[in-house]
């Protein structure tokens, strides 16, 4: 019983002497940021648990292309989660990570999904429900810059997209469907600054 209880408390020293401390970098985009707050924690348990290492991982957020660009002026990034494939090729072509990334993992590497949605005026005075209610007469937008944001860029090829469906034949849908629309933008919003008020994967109509 004695030998035994000092094997125990060897094989515990031994195991503290080699767990590992590590630091790691995740660079994203501003929606996700209080998702990988909870993922990154269940992440450090889960790693902990398994190997004994203790990881800290840190967050680094804000709009998509920006990260990107960040990226590719040489932050240390571990991790990089972006809203588009565009940016991601190109951190590839700067030659940060393989060219070939998007075939590297199931659905084309993208771990998950998102909506676009329309944040109204209480009660929804002017029945914003389709991309087609956007260029109503009194009708404004909302959204943040897509020069700056992953998300923006989603909400205008939301829009393209739902042009491209409808049953109008797809010139003239592009014409007055994507153009009028971006004429009712009140302004470009920048990414952290819509964020308090609006999801970045949002249009916000006002009226």
């Amino acid at each position: 019983m004695k030998k035994w209880g000092v094997g125990f408390t060897l094989l515990l020293a031994s195991t503290s002497i080699l767990a590992k401390d590590i630091q790691l970098l995740n660079v994203s985009y501003d929606p996700t940021r209080e998702l990988y707050e909870q993922y990154n924690k269940a992440f450090s348990a889960h790693w902990k648990q398994e190997t004994g290492d203790n990881v800290v991982i840190r967050q680094s957020h804000g709009g998509s292309g920006k990260q990107a660009t960040s990226v590719i002026n040489g932050i240390e990034a571990d991790v990089v989660t972006l809203a588009l494939a565009y940016d991601v090729d190109a951190i590839a072509e700067r030659g940060r990570i393989d060219k070939n990334w998007i075939k590297r993992l199931p659905d084309n590497s993208a771990p998950y999904t998102s909506t676009i949605v329309f944040l109204v005026r209480k009660g929804n005075p002017k029945q914003i429900h389709d991309w087609n209610d956007l260029i109503k007469p009194g009708v404004s937008v909302i959204t943040p810059n897509p020069k700056s944001s992953g998300g923006a860029r989603w909400n205008y090829l939301a829009a393209w997209g739902y042009a491209l469906h409808t049953t109008i034949t797809i010139r003239p849908k592009r014409r007055t469907l994507s153009k009028p629309c971006l004429k009712t933008l009140k302004c470009w919003t920048p990414a952290r600054a819509a964020q308090p008020i609006l999801s970045l994967n949002a249009v916000s109509v006002m009226c």
